[in-house]
């Protein structure tokens, strides 16, 4: 079955705009401060009118209380301040869908919902994080249901957070299990092909943005629709990966961080 497209208002930038930079699956944690410091620098130079990161920005949110933490803190810091200049858009992932009003108002950033159908540069670009269209992985897709409930998330939140924490641990513990399960990520489940053309036809959009993936690439589906699928980051390990989707009148256009010369072309 198809997962059904959920209401999304089309979101037109302003007319001005000549540039958005498009980021995903940053995994922001204290063990990859490489990655972080590429981030905050991209933030202080990209000549973009909005950096829109769209899911997976920090590594796991367990409640906006978190932003107390001197790590968030700082990677909230670094994107306020950006927002002085920039429109900052946050879109939630499957790593940080608890990520909360209180932190985005520290990080001076917009809430962007997942799907947004962005109206840029004379098209239309459908925008999302991506795992709701992996159909394949039914076993995810019945935990992401649950947790995405209003009921869960309100008696998740109501726990201490010495609680939330060690349930996130355990999760991500579990995860990495699976993935360890099936070495190749070629295995690892996809977009599905079907379920992104559906998206894309109930909202009038060609080219489906995304991450979640972490395959990095051009997808051509059929009928003029294309998906693009955006990069995880990690400036940590090697082999390193960052890249950063610019979206402008020329159309889209794939580069490094701004100014990390260590960053992969």
């Amino acid at each position: 079955m198809l997962p059904a497209f959920p209401a999304a208002s089309p979101w037109v930038v302003p007319a001005h705009w000549r540039a958005i930079d498009l980021l995903s699956d940053l995994h922001l944690c204290p063990a990859l401060p490489r990655t972080f410091e590429a981030f905050a620098q991209h933030l202080r130079q990209t000549d973009a009118d909005a950096v829109l990161v769209l899911g997976d920005l920090f590594e796991v949110w367990i409640g906006d209380d978190q932003a107390a933490q001197s790590f968030e803190r700082a990677c909230l810091a670094a994107i306020e301040q950006a927002s002085r200049r920039l429109w900052v858009g946050l879109m939630v992932g499957n790593r940080d869908f608890l990520l909360g009003p209180q932190a985005l108002a520290a990080a001076g950033a917009h809430p962007l919902t997942d799907p947004t159908v962005l109206h840029a540069f004379g098209a239309r670009w459908l925008l999302t994080h991506g795992d709701a269209l992996c159909t394949a992985d039914v076993e995810y897709q019945a935990f992401r249901r649950e947790v995405r409930s209003p009921a869960w998330q309100q008696a998740f939140l109501a726990r201490p957070h010495a609680d939330r924490a060690a349930v996130a641990g355990h999760i991500r513990a579990e995860s990495r299990a699976r993935k360890s399960a099936l070495p190749d990520p070629g295995d690892w489940a996809d977009v599905d092909a079907d379920a992104a053309r559906h998206w894309m036809d109930a909202s009038g959009a060609p080219v489906l943005l995304h991450g979640h993936t972490h395959r990095p690439g051009r997808h051509v589906l059929g009928a003029g629709r294309t998906r693009e699928v955006l990069s995880d980051w990690d400036l940590d390990t090697e082999p390193a990966r960052a890249e950063v989707l610019r979206l402008s009148a020329r159309g889209l256009e794939r580069r490094p961080p701004e100014g990390w010369v260590d960053a992969p072309a």
